[in-house]
């Protein structure tokens, strides 16, 4: 018995071995010869494969992608621009494993994999379209060929629109509708399903491959009437896209802003954009020329562009065209009902772009029985009320738990500084956003108007449970570190909440960092007040001015600490104290980094949401600065969060 169960996991261990082996060797093959016909006038200037997503060429992207999984050749067909994409490919950090094969005629889907047999003969490879931009797992498409045994290996999905492959029960293909082109038979039933253009071969499949012209569904069909397994693996829910218009390349590019948390992507090349006026969702690639003063909203400039003193919406702009699109068609409307997606956060909230009778209106979706909708309605006529710049409520229906507000736009004063900016410009603005931080305390005076708020109290507990998130969320889940039996650490933890607790309160948003204003012709508006809160000022000025998501020059912010000081003198009088507020500021300045590092690693880890991993080393680098002062204090803080950063 014994024998038989080590022989059994030698066995085991071997297989794994040569499936990692397998996986190493691994090839890839990118048909890149096509001439991008639906894409013209993009795809005179630049050919399919090398348009930009966010200023990196789609095949980069696609090869960055194997190479988690594989550090094998790299095979390239070519026609069209081909001196393009071998200048691309000698420049690329991949040169030394990419072969590139000519083709001349186009040779198809078939054709190009016959055309490169040598080249693909020693190994199984990987098949990617080289205008797809999608999520799908190699890493699961791989193990399922290896383990299964598959001559072929389809990743397919759902996709009526496409669904022409027609599989058994089992879902293995047996056969193609209207092959080569995607279209389905609709007087046809059975289970069907829509090919992905990524897919993985033994080298057996190069036998079903005629010479010369054919199409890759050839070769699947003659494998699977010679016994061979040609396997559908269904990916559909993953993210996809085939980047044959100009309505899927822009689609693509606001998709990709969104991966990553951004509304504006400007590439470095682009050195001054001081006076361009932006809004929407912007993408502005390299060697771009922007005039005295144009207008941006919902954009992508391509290389070589000349951006003119007027404005443009809605658009993909190039050296010699524009190409027009509705909002619709760059953001992937419902075209049921017409709304459009906006928004980056980290909320669960929905917001949509909606009409109102002619105007541009947000339509906010709350899931059932979350009390922030209750609260957000009430704290907007709360707001209002008193002067504090927040959007105008419309309308609200209970039931639904939807609201209607007026329309911010896109552009945050995160995303406003994406474009490089005098200091000037920078400076004058923030002091319009401390004007609304000293204003929000004075509504402290009406506050019975507004129960929700009034028992809405920043305390000892809460305090607590901002340290408690920070241990769990992100120490214990980012950096692997458990420190819960460390009693020092939670004595510091508890006299830094009882100092926090002891400082004069007033309404604060409690949120206030640079995602969460709005500006809308040149002045900022507040979002995301729900979470406001009876606590100390210093919170917000902590928040906004010592904020991860932007890095203010220190000479600045200690000019703005002061600007705020006096503003707050100005409207409270002998109710300010100055020498309070700052010792309550380092207080809170610790208190809201570690708050935000325990967010960032809840919405990464649990929401999914990987872009906020990208602000982890500034908020880590503004802790570290925070302890500094206080390391006597708070020894054992300071010596996680050392060893944290």
């Amino acid at each position: 018995m014994y024998i038989y169960i080590i022989a059994k996991n030698v066995l085991v261990f071997v297989i794994y071995i040569s499936m990692q082996n397998h996986k190493n060797r691994l090839t890839i093959f990118l048909p890149a010869a096509g001439l991008g016909e639906r894409l013209r006038p993009i795809t005179y200037h630049t050919p399919k494969p090398l348009l930009p997503i966010l200023g990196k060429p789609l095949i980069e992207s696609i090869i960055e992608k194997f190479s988690l999984v594989s550090s094998g050749k790299i095979g390239i067909n070519l026609h069209y621009k081909a001196d393009m994409l071998r200048e691309w490919g000698r420049s690329s950090i991949f040169s030394e494993r990419i072969e590139f094969f000519y083709e001349d005629p186009i040779l198809g889907t078939g054709g190009a994999l016959k055309n490169a047999e040598k080249f693909l003969i020693d190994g199984h490879f990987l098949v990617h379209n080289s205008d797809i931009v999608s999520n799908i797992d190699f890493s699961i498409l791989i193990e399922t060929h290896l383990t299964e045994g598959n001559i072929a290996t389809l990743a397919m999905h759902d996709y009526p629109r496409y669904n022409n492959v027609v599989l058994d029960d089992k879902g293995y293909v047996i056969d193609v509708e209207n092959a080569g082109t995607s279209m389905p038979n609709p007087d046809t039933g059975g289970k069907k399903s829509a090919y992905t253009g990524i897919a993985i071969y033994s080298p057996e499949i190069l036998k079903f491959l005629p010479q010369g012209v054919s199409h890759a569904t050839v070769a699947w069909l003659a494998a699977a009437k010679a016994g061979h397994k040609v396997k559908a693996l269904d990916f559909t829910g993953c993210c996809w896209n085939d980047i044959g218009t100009p309505q899927a390349y822009a689609l693509a590019i606001v998709d990709a802003l969104r991966a990553d948390g951004e509304t504006i992507y400007i590439h470095q090349s682009v050195k001054d954009c001081s006076n361009i006026e932006m809004d929407g969702y912007i993408a502005i690639e390299k060697g771009c020329v922007l005039d005295k003063k144009p207008s941006l909203r919902n954009c992508i400039a391509l290389e070589g562009s000349r951006i003119e003193s007027k404005i443009y919406e809605n658009r993909i702009i190039g050296p010699d065209f524009e190409i027009p699109l509705s909002e619709a068609e760059m953001f992937g409307a419902d075209n049921d009902n017409g709304l459009i997606l906006i928004g980056t956060g980290g909320s669960d909230r929905r917001y949509y772009r909606t009409k109102k009778g002619n105007e541009n209106a947000v339509l906010v979706k709350y899931a059932k029985d979350d009390p922030d909708f209750k609260r957000h309605i009430e704290y907007t006529r709360f707001l209002k009320k008193y002067g504090i710049p927040v959007p105008e409520l419309i309308s609200v229906d209970v039931q639904n738990m939807t609201a209607m507000f007026e329309d911010l736009g896109d552009l945050s004063l995160y995303s406003c500084f994406k474009c490089r900016r005098k200091d000037e410009h920078i400076e004058n603005m923030y002091k319009k956003v401390m004007n609304i931080a000293a204003a929000i305390p004075k509504t402290v005076r009406h506050i019975s108007e507004c129960p929700l708020l009034e028992e809405r109290i920043f305390d000892y507990e809460h305090f607590r449970w901002e340290t408690e998130y920070f241990i769990e969320k992100f120490v214990k889940w980012i950096k692997g570190i458990d420190v819960r039996d460390n009693a020092a650490l939670q004595n510091e933890f508890h006299m830094l909440a009882l100092k926090a607790d002891s400082f004069p309160k007033t309404v604060i948003h409690r949120d206030f960092q640079s995602q969460n204003i709005m500006i809308k012709s040149g002045w900022p508006r507040l979002i995301d007040y729900q979470g406001a809160r009876i606590g100390p000022p210093a919170y917000d000025i902590a928040s906004m001015l010592w904020d991860p998501y932007y890095r203010l020059d220190d000479e600045m912010r200690e000019r703005l600490v002061s600007y705020y000081a006096d503003k707050m003198k100005e409207i409270q009088s002998a109710e300010f104290s100055a020498d309070e507020f700052l010792e309550s500021l380092a207080v809170c300045r610790l208190q809201r980094h570690m708050q935000a590092l325990g967010a960032y690693g809840f919405l990464s880890a649990v929401k999914g949401k990987k872009y906020f991993l990208k602000h982890i080393p500034e908020g880590l680098r503004l802790l570290k600065e925070d302890i500094l002062p206080l390391k006597s204090e708070y020894p054992a803080l300071y010596e996680l969060i050392i060893k944290l950063s």
